[in-house]
């Protein structure tokens, strides 16, 4: 049988580093920070059906959060200033985005396409583009993960990009990220020697 690239790429992740432009006390991978949105992401939907009443595709949302950066294999972890700096750069990120999706896809066998194409380009049926909005939103938190966790060890360097993050995500007015932030984010400004205890104590 004709062998095929696909994961051999998607293995590849784990080489390309998030945050280029900042000083980092700790390098965050792609794979790492890919996982971590899809966890959060399906921690969304799930908060949403529990909480809110809302039937969300909880398994799907975490599918997608697991390649929504897949492209980036190919065109590399483009700083948000710079992606979003003009019209013209954003525009033609997004060509070039398309390009590398399209190249994923084509390292697959053609027998698996239908089953990746929407997966890999982050296309979902017209119903189901909330699940897109969390997913951005899942993004964001991830990112401001990262600036809690820098500034805990003192790093300066992320407290702007943290409070634009938390502005970003308190923008886009969704109740599934208020009740995530509520039920647990100060974990992640914890020790685990604190953690613990509140473990032992319940």
């Amino acid at each position: 049988m004709e062998k095929h690239h696909f994961f051999g790429m998607m293995a590849r992740l784990k080489l390309i580093n998030r945050w280029s432009l900042m000083r980092n006390t700790r390098e965050e991978n792609l794979a790492e920070h890919s996982l971590e949105v899809a966890m959060i992401a399906h921690a969304l939907a799930v908060i949403g059906n529990c909480y809110l009443g809302k039937s969300l595709n909880e398994d799907r949302i975490a599918l997608l959060g697991m390649y929504h950066d897949a492209a980036e294999i190919i065109t590399g972890d483009l700083p948000t200033p710079v992606k979003y700096h003009d019209d013209s750069i954003r525009d033609n990120y997004k060509d070039l985005e398309k390009e590398a999706q399209g190249t994923l896809l084509k390292l697959l066998p053609e027998e698996m396409w239908d089953s990746y194409r929407d997966i890999i380009y982050q296309e979902t049926a017209p119903e189901d583009a909330y699940l897109l909005k969390l997913l951005k939103a899942a993004d964001k938190i991830s990112a401001y993960i990262k600036c809690v966790e820098e500034e805990q060890t003192g790093n300066r360097d992320f407290a702007s990009a943290k409070e634009s993050t938390y502005r970003a995500l308190m923008d886009m007015e969704l109740e599934e990220v208020g009740l995530f932030m509520e039920l647990f984010m100060e974990s992640y400004g914890l020790d685990l020697d604190t953690m613990s205890k509140d473990l032992h104590a319940e």
